[in-house]
């Protein structure tokens, strides 16, 4: 229990409840059944979603977990992280109050203290839903400890050993460092440390500029950190349409980010003082001066201590187990969901390979009826102020599969709702097939862009075209209506000069 204590600093009342529920330090596991129909190795969202959804089709499971419930999510990640990101926008918008005619006497001062405990209290709310006792409840046998397989048909935890005719790896994904000399040394904050904080940091580097480096500089800047974010490309969030990314940084800067583009870290010095980061940058070496270093510059997949070379299951350190697109191991027995074996790292993501590992593991015979991961409709989000969310293909990668495509563009400064919030610094983008209206990709940049993107998500997996996205009506004054803006672009292609002449003549003849 001394290591759940430490993971959940400090130990007030709000984590001890969710210890509680997430890791009970008086439970029991349960007497093994004879056989499992599914053994799931890992409680994070896939092996959750996995054992629930088995379970309740009738099913018997084992679930085990080393740590805590939940898995990143729960804990270390979207919802602690959410938490904190809108006490942020809340500081953000009682400083931006006067341009919409509210002025506040005196400045804004945010209570990090109170910050981060409405976040311990949040998470512990949440944290039923994954807890011990409701898959207890739900028909699963709950194990704690570290499972390890024995081999193809027997997995051991707690001096145990459970038989399983399959098993499921979903074991999620850790934080990684950089190798710079210094840093470990140094100390560092991850994102499954940084919750732990009850003050906050006065001057802190951010190491990173993907997601999540991007969304908790942001955030500790808007709470009144000074952040120098550091990156080693020319732009944050590199993978993303350039243009949205652009519009995020800019608001970073906005909100008092720092950026070191382009640089390399080289060393971490600890003093009295702090830590001092010497980084090299546009062939000049530079230093700087701060309390604190977040790290938040990828993942690495928890294969380790599981005795998958035992059992024939392939995996690589950095690219985890490796799966086919029926998410099955090279062991036909085992399969495996979530970020130990995809690039996808969501949780959203992890949910939908679970569904899939269900029908696979149990409900397919001699392959047919099998689903496959590809077939998935993925849209994603990153939730910086404002948002990035995307689905489907970016013009990049539709010009590497030789398709070519149509982008459709509807800035939200043209939109009447985005005027009003205040809100102009976004586009809608969307890629179809070129000459016609099959949608093939999307990237949104609004304050809710991640609420948005699911139109264009559900459009895509049923089939629907943007020209049939025109057709629908939505609400006035919504952002939405950016969307049906794209449509309407598309449909006005359709009025070619032979089409605008004969519908001339025929109005002519109706006079």
């Amino acid at each position: 229990m001394s290591s759940i204590r430490e993971s959940l600093a400090p130990w007030d009342t709000h984590n001890q409840a969710l210890a509680a529920q997430v890791h009970p330090p008086d439970w029991v596991n349960p007497t093994p059944a004879d056989r499992y129909n599914l053994v799931v190795i890992g409680a994070g969202t896939a092996g959750l979603v996995t054992a629930a959804g088995a379970a309740g089709l009738g099913a018997k499971v084992a679930l085990i977990e080393r740590h805590l419930m939940g898995g990143d999510c729960l804990n270390v990640g979207c919802v602690p992280s959410k938490a904190l990101i809108r006490s942020a926008r809340a500081a953000k918008d009682a400083r931006d109050g006067e341009r919409f005619g509210v002025k506040l006497n005196g400045s804004v001062e945010v209570d990090f203290p109170a910050v981060m405990e409405r976040l311990r209290k949040l998470r512990a709310q949440i944290s039923p839903a994954d807890s011990a006792q409701r898959f207890r409840d739900l028909g699963v046998d709950v194990f704690l400890g570290s499972g390890r397989f024995v081999d193809g048909n027997t997995i051991e935890v707690d001096g145990r050993k459970l038989s399983f005719a399959k098993a499921v790896i979903a074991t999620g994904a850790r934080a990684v460092s950089p190798d710079i000399r210094g840093l470990a040394d140094a100390g560092y904050l991850t994102n499954e440390s940084v919750f732990n904080l009850t003050s906050l940091p006065r001057r802190l580097a951010v190491i990173g500029g993907g997601p999540i480096g991007c969304e908790l500089a942001q955030a500790f800047a808007l709470l009144g950190s000074q952040v120098t974010l550091m990156h080693n490309k020319g732009h944050v969030l590199d993978r993303e349409d350039p243009d949205a990314a652009a519009i995020v940084q800019d608001e970073l800067q906005r909100d008092g980010v720092q950026l070191v583009l382009d640089a390399r870290l080289q060393q971490v010095n600890r003093s009295e003082a702090g830590r001092t980061l010497l980084v090299q940058r546009n062939g000049a070496s530079e230093s700087f001066e701060v309390d604190e270093i977040l790290v938040g510059a990828g993942r690495a997949p928890n294969v380790q201590g599981l005795n998958l070379e035992g059992v024939g299951v392939r995996f690589d350190e950095r690219k985890g187990v490796q799966v086919d697109d029926h998410l099955q191991t090279a062991n036909p027995n085992i399969f495996a969901a979530g970020d130990v074996c995809m690039s996808w790292k969501f949780t959203h993501a992890a949910d939908f390979a679970a569904r899939i590992v269900i029908q696979n593991a149990l409900f397919s015979v001699a392959g047919l009826g099998r689903k496959r991961l590809s077939a998935l409709t993925m849209p994603w989000c990153t939730y910086t102020d404002p948002e990035i969310a995307h689905v489907g293909l970016y013009p990049r990668e539709a010009e590497e599969r030789g398709l070519a495509i149509d982008t459709w563009t509807q800035p939200f400064a043209h939109v009447d709702r985005a005027i009003t919030e205040g809100e102009e610094n976004g586009l809608v983008k969307v890629h179809t097939v070129k000459g016609k209206d099959g949608i093939v990709g999307a990237t949104i940049v609004a304050r809710h862009a991640g609420e948005m993107i699911s139109e264009i998500s559900t459009a895509m997996a049923a089939g629907l075209g943007l020209g049939k996205l025109a057709s629908v009506i939505h609400p006035y004054p919504t952002q939405a209506e950016a969307i049906r803006k794209c449509g309407d672009q598309f449909n006005r292609t359709r009025l070619t000069p032979t089409v605008k002449q004969w519908m001339e003549r025929w109005l002519k003849w109706r006079r």
